[in-house]
């Protein structure tokens, strides 16, 4: 039988010079045999996607909550579409693809119910404890919070992924600081890439949420300039298609000219800075990963767009209000009287000796939106069952 060439034959054979190598890999905290197949960064991305807290991303929000209807974007579809981006971004630049994945599979664990919403009233509510970032929080989730070993807390992956979380970077994340993860340096180019494909995928997911929901208005779309192009040319090759098929037409150009430029731009930066290994991406004091100055401007004018047009509609604040009253009134109530949390939850404040709030806002951040309604009205609705 001819023997199988092993990780770093391939990686050294399909990897570019400036790719993550799972062999190089600064490792797991608990040391564990390595499987004989499959490598560091595959065993990472299948953790992630066992895990509980990816689970429940099916029910945490997005933009809407998740009763406003069926065909609108959660935490866990918006996950999947990061993960493909990601892959398709990595694969073009011979990056490692297995660590991209894992990495863009694993960027939304932390969120606690109704997006960003639920964020801003956590840190509000642990202020003085710590605060809340869901960045911070996902790190949280791998390192302790899951329970699935025997030796050890949480999913025990590797320093690579790990580092990738939780220096996720976009418009509405803000990393911590972290010396184990050195926070002077630039994560790796899997994990930059992972910030861009994050901010693809969310910018055109709500266009498209947004026209389905009839919160953005289709004539709003002509002044940007992203939507426009993209849109006449769909309709140049298929004038009889109706709206809802060059909707999807439309945004499915635009991705692909975001990340066709996304690639270009960053090849582009390797040949003129000559950057030939890892440590040159990481010693870089910018992300190498970045869009052309135009597609910069057309992608900050389409963003400014969704601020003003989509996350500041009012059917949009009036959910983030909603949902803030509730997660405040579910926090005081668990504060007031631990023993309204579940036992083996209790028990972690009366045995383990943890922090009463830290534990509160773990739990809490852990709810699904569906999870965090229900409880509310058992806790205040006299009428419901408990």
């Amino acid at each position: 039988m001819t023997e199988k060439p092993g990780f770093a034959t391939l990686e050294a054979q399909r990897l570019s010079p400036y790719a993550s190598k799972s062999v190089n890999t600064r490792g797991r905290r608990y040391k564990e045999a390595e499987h004989p197949f499959r490598t560091p960064f595959q065993r990472d991305r299948d953790r992630i996607i066992h895990s509980s807290s990816f689970r429940r991303l099916e029910y945490k929000t997005q933009v809407f909550v998740y009763h406003e209807g069926d065909h609108y974007r959660t935490r866990l579809t918006h996950t999947i579409e990061v993960a493909q981006i990601a892959r398709t971004i990595a694969r073009a630049l011979g990056l490692n693809e297995d660590l991209s994945e894992a990495i863009a599979l694993a960027h939304d664990l932390g969120h606690p119910p109704f997006g960003h919403s639920g964020e801003k009233v956590l840190d509000e509510l642990m202020s003085g404890h710590g605060g809340f970032e869901h960045n911070a929080h996902s790190l949280r989730i791998v390192e302790e919070l899951e329970k699935r070993y025997p030796a050890f807390n949480g999913l025990n992956l590797t320093w690579e992924v790990r580092e990738g979380i939780v220096k996720h970077s976009s418009e509405h994340d803000r990393p911590g600081l972290y010396d184990e993860y050195e926070k002077d340096k630039s994560a790796c180019l899997e994990a930059q890439i992972v910030d861009i494909a994050d901010e693809i995928a969310y910018n055109n997911h709500d266009i498209d949420d947004g026209l389905s929901s009839e919160m953005l208005a289709p004539e709003l779309l002509g002044s940007v300039e992203l939507w426009q192009e993209n849109f006449e040319e769909a309709r140049r090759l298929s004038s009889d298609a109706d709206f809802r098929v060059l909707k999807y037409q439309t945004v499915i150009r635009i991705i692909n000219a975001q990340v066709t430029d996304l690639v270009d731009t960053i090849e582009k930066t390797i040949a003129e800075e000559n950057i030939s290994s890892l440590d040159s991406v990481r010693s870089r004091k910018k992300p190498v990963a970045r869009f052309s100055p135009e597609m910069e401007k057309k992608n900050k004018q389409l963003k400014r767009f969704l601020k003003a047009n989509l996350y500041n509609h009012h059917r949009v604040i009036r959910m983030a209000d909603k949902a803030e009253r509730i997660l405040k009134e579910l926090f005081k109530a668990y504060l007031r009287a631990p023993k309204l949390l579940p036992p083996r939850v209790h028990s972690l404040i009366e045995e383990a000796g943890m922090e009463k709030h830290r534990v509160i806002c773990d739990y809490i951040a852990g709810m699904t939106d569906r999870f965090a309604l229900d409880e509310y009205k058992k806790l205040f609705d006299p009428y419901e069952r408990v």
